[in-house]
């Protein structure tokens, strides 16, 4: 039965228990992670946020009635006691930071009793995530995901630290606001007082922070969470928390500079990493046709090969069609993968097809010397020659190819070099490669929508030598955009902001905007930007993701409390679910069914 505190105060966690208090007296308090009865002798793991401790229980200490207790102890019980520190009698535990002491417990109280968990509470769970989902407040006891959200509370405290020196005044943005068309789906909030109308919360607080620069705050900071309505995948959540910045008379330099020193106390501060600034800065071009990314990882080599001027001739019309067709044909080299089987083979086919190629074209340079190619028919020894120089391969190697569009070639091979690396296992965890990717293009062309599109948002400077040619040619004018990377990550993004109200005017019109509707969707921005406004730029970090990569997820759902899953919905408390009719009548909603309600 479970007892109260009755005035019982902690005097410790449990790893604050230490040699150094040998002797005294102590109150400590957690959970059970294991009993052993040992006869004379009851030995309990106590486990807290901090680690674990040995308790001892000696019936000629504890008396018959305490003893009769611990006997009773199962895993998970909640329990407070009380004893004196001593150092082990039984073998020294190395492996422990208690290993080499313990508490004889003179008192014990069950502060609570606990059924049978549904999985193991321990580190390096191989529980299904569903289950531990469902009971996260569970998986929350495990050492390394609470490990996990104290480093993330750590990191919080530096960035807001550094963050504060360097002169940043941290104010909150609102949480309701105006929906934008622009980029990812919003999630929506209906107002019960505007029937009608609805609220967005904020994919990111971009408007406000430049309000924030046009009313003289000069640098702005803000750990904020963030809402898109997108599809999940490992790094993405719904909700997810962003560390914000906006800064005033500054450019890219400046913004770069404050960014890397935070980043270097940060990860010195946090995990005892020596980060080396600067940081190398790559265009978004090179990125691409390097790496196939605009967020390489640059911890290993295997960098695509343009081979299109080697192929233009040929006679494999896969490759010439390509070209024909404005696209390009290129190629990774893979060390040692010649001798694969020809289901290997098949398997990267289908893995190369899931990111839009129609097929993947190889050479295997066999171990034994063979030279194998699903295309070596239409190629003259020299030509096949030549390939295998350009690409740098050697016998034992394995050649692939992919031959489109360019952004379907770059996302084959970007995708197919990341995972050729995990086979090989080339990707050091505890290698940090940070590096800026720059002058993205200012627009993309969106075919979906039959028109450009900002590549970041409607409010991002491009680069001034460019901008005379947004008329005659929009595509290739660059922006004044930045990203951090971090092993393959794109740990943030940010860039200089447009502070001209001519620029931003043509921007609006380059986008498809009529001059009404800029003023319907931005109205209060472009307001205030009436009123003077300073030059000014920023960037935003996903503090997940970095916190993430500092120990070594899989996913972020490792360092959020309370994640969603893939499809977005809560397991633990089964949300989104469905509310009172009464409810959604108040607000003058209506749940109307669709078709595809029909069908299932």
């Amino acid at each position: 039965m479970a007892e109260s505190m009755q005035g019982l105060h902690r005097s410790h966690r449990c790893t604050e228990v230490s040699n150094k208090i040998i002797g005294e007296k102590v109150t400590v308090m957690g959970w059970v992670q294991r009993r052993r009865n040992l006869g004379s002798l009851i030995f309990v793991d106590l486990r807290d946020r901090s680690g674990l401790l040995q308790i001892m229980f000696d019936e000629t200490i504890i008396g018959k009635e305490g003893f009769e207790k611990a006997g009773t102890l199962r895993n998970e019980y909640v329990i407070a006691v009380t004893g004196t520190v001593q150092k082990r009698t039984a073998a020294v535990n190395e492996n422990l930071k208690t290993g080499d002491i313990e508490i004889v417990a003179d008192g014990l109280r069950i502060l609570s009793e606990s059924e049978t968990p549904p999985f193991p509470i321990e580190e390096n769970s191989q529980t299904k995530d569903e289950l531990r989902l469902k009971h996260r407040y569970l998986d929350l006891r495990r050492p390394d995901i609470q490990r996990n959200l104290m480093l993330r509370s750590k990191v919080a405290y530096l960035m807001r630290e550094f963050m504060a020196k360097e002169g940043f005044i941290e104010i909150e943005t609102p949480m309701l606001t105006k929906s934008t068309p622009e980029g990812a789906r919003d999630y929506l909030v209906p107002s019960r007082v505007h029937p009608g109308s609805f609220y967005a919360l904020p994919q990111s607080p971009q408007l406000f922070k430049q309000l924030l620069m046009v009313s003289g705050y000069d640098r702005y900071f803000q750990i904020t969470k963030c809402f898109r309505d997108e599809d999940l995948r490992a790094d993405r959540q719904p909700e997810f928390t962003q560390a914000d910045m906006e800064l005033a008379f500054v450019d890219v330099d400046d913004v770069i500079d404050v960014n890397e020193r935070l980043i270097q106390y940060v990860f010195r501060e946090a995990i005892g990493v020596e980060v080396s600034i600067p940081f190398t800065r790559m265009p978004w071009q090179e990125a691409m046709d390097r790496f196939g990314s605009d967020k390489p990882d640059v911890r290993f080599g295997m960098e695509l090969c343009d081979v299109s001027e080697i192929v233009k001739d040929c006679g494999f019309g896969v490759f010439t069609g390509a070209l024909e067709n404005g696209g390009s044909v290129r190629a990774i080299c893979v060390p040692g993968k010649g001798d694969m089987g020809r289901k290997q083979v098949d398997k990267l086919v289908d893995f190369a097809k899931g990111y839009g190629a129609k097929g993947l074209a190889y050479i295997q340079l066999k171990s034994d010397g063979e030279i194998k190619s699903s295309f070596a028919k239409f190629m003259t020894e020299d030509e096949m020659a030549k390939l295998i120089e350009a690409v740098g391969a050697k016998t034992g190697d394995l050649i692939l190819f992919a031959a489109d569009k360019n952004k379907v070639v770059w996302d084959v091979l970007g995708a197919l070099r990341l995972h050729m690396a995990k086979e090989l296992d080339l990707l050091d965890p505890d290698r940090y490669e940070f590096l800026w990717v720059t002058d993205f293009p200012l627009l993309e062309w969106s075919d979906e929508e039959g028109r450009y599109l900002a590549m970041h948002h409607p409010f991002t400077m491009p680069m001034e030598e460019d901008w005379p040619n947004v008329d005659s040619d929009p595509g290739s004018v660059r922006a004044k955009a930045y990203d951090i990377v971090l092993n393959g990550t794109e740990l943030g993004g940010g860039s200089v902001r447009i502070h001209q109200n001519d620029i931003q005017e043509k921007m609006f019109e380059v986008l498809g905007f009529t001059k009404e509707r800029a003023w319907e969707q931005f109205g209060f921005l472009l307001r205030a930007f009436q009123y003077g406004v300073p030059p000014h730029a920023g960037l935003a970090y996903g503090l997940d993701r970095m916190v993430m990569h500092m120990v070594h997820a899989e996913s972020i759902r490792d360092v959020i409390a309370f994640p969603k899953v893939k499809d977005a919905s809560d397991l633990m408390c089964e949300a989104p679910n469905g509310v009172d009719p009464a409810q959604l009548a108040e607000l003058g909603i209506a749940i109307v069914e669709t078709s595809e309600d029909k069908e299932e």
